[in-house]
């Protein structure tokens, strides 16, 4: 999975926005049009910006953003890396009109064997999320064995560091939601669940 890496004429290798597959205020009133604005149209804007004016003659020069998350050392690099990942996954993970509120198939199943049920999935997640000191994210993420695992990410980082495969991540900086909740960082995890692409997301398992 070598997402928005491209090859330019020149042979050097840079890394690009991702396109939204809907329209800046679709997700309203979850998220808004000025949130989208400033989250991804700045603040992704920036770490894109960041990581093609760092990663020129390095070794990770040519590398995809889930290699340099895997590889690089803890630093400016891995940071923008790390966020560019974690932002791509982010925001193709929604849809102004889900057709379904809960996963199915292969992805629900493996739910209900690691958590339960649905519902306490959804729990664990939610806690996992209001829980988390500071700023970073919340995945949900599968091992090479198949088994499904909730980890808190500081920061920048993504679990494609610690050998797992995000499936969906809850971004818990407050960049993510102030301008919509101001501090209530438990309003804005429990209305994302209203506007998860599950299909976008079981296409990753």
């Amino acid at each position: 999975m070598n997402i928005i890496l491209t090859t330019l004429i020149s042979l050097v290798m840079t890394y690009e926005m991702p396109k939204l597959p809907y329209a800046n205020n679709g997700l309203e009133p979850v998220i808004s049009q000025a949130t989208i604005d400033y989250h991804y149209g700045k603040h992704l804007q920036t770490y894109v910006n960041n990581l093609n004016a760092l990663v020129p003659g390095t070794e990770f020069e040519g590398k995809s953003v889930e290699e340099i998350v895997a590889t690089a050392p803890d630093g400016g690099i891995f940071n923008n890396a790390g966020q560019i990942l974690n932002h791509t996954l982010y925001f193709l993970q929604f849809t102004p009109q889900p057709n379904k509120h809960e996963p199915s198939g292969k992805l629900a199943e493996a739910i209900k064997r690691d958590f339960g049920s649905f519902d306490n999935f959804k729990k664990e997640m939610n806690n996992a999320s209001t829980t988390l000191f500071g700023s970073g994210w919340t995945w949900l993420s599968v091992d090479k064995d198949g088994k499904l695992h909730i980890t808190k990410e500081a920061n920048g980082s993504n679990p494609w560091r610690h050998g797992l495969k995000p499936l969906l991540g809850f971004d818990v900086w407050e960049h993510a939601y102030y301008l919509d909740y101001q501090n209530r960082r438990a309003d804005h995890v429990n209305k994302l669940w209203e506007i998860i692409d599950w299909d976008a997301v079981e296409k990753r398992m």
